[in-house]
């Protein structure tokens, strides 16, 4: 599986919006210069998040972006998902018929146990786990650079 930058951006603006969340709206321009995406891009991304219902929008004066759920609840998978759709390294996976050899093909078999272990990874990992996990590399960084 090879993810395109839009399931990776996604996951990175998404992190953002975890780290503020509870904090109210966060502009399109701050997450733009925060994580070095386009403002145009990152509105390209954000829509299908927001229309999967991960992501809510307000407009105004002090509108903006914010996660619709708690960081806790949104796993991974389901930002992969909406960006990427399948994370099987091939199709065959996902659709045993269009290959005629799917009911005795070994190699199909590997790239289903890839799938699995993919979609585990994915699934066990939340927004709250990677915010936590970007501020423990922060804190270290912090460190470093005071040495």
């Amino acid at each position: 599986m090879n993810l395109s930058t839009k399931g990776r951006y996604g996951t990175r603006a998404l992190i953002d919006l975890a780290a503020r969340y509870g904090q109210g709206p966060v502009m399109l321009k701050d997450i733009s210069a925060r994580q070095q995406i386009s403002e145009r891009y990152l509105e390209q991304i954000l829509a299908p998040l927001k229309a999967a219902g991960l992501v809510r929008v307000s407009r105004g004066a002090h509108g903006g972006f914010a996660l619709a759920r708690h960081p806790a609840t949104i796993r991974v998978i389901d930002i992969v998902q909406i960006m990427e759709g399948s994370t099987a390294p091939t199709v065959c996976v996902d659709d045993a018929a269009i290959c005629p050899r799917s009911g005795v093909c070994v190699v199909r078999d590997l790239w289903s146990r890839i799938k699995e272990a993919t979609d585990s990874v994915l699934s066990t990992t939340s927004l709250e786990d990677l915010v936590e996990k970007q501020q423990e590399a922060d804190l270290r960084a912090a460190r470093a650079s005071n040495c």
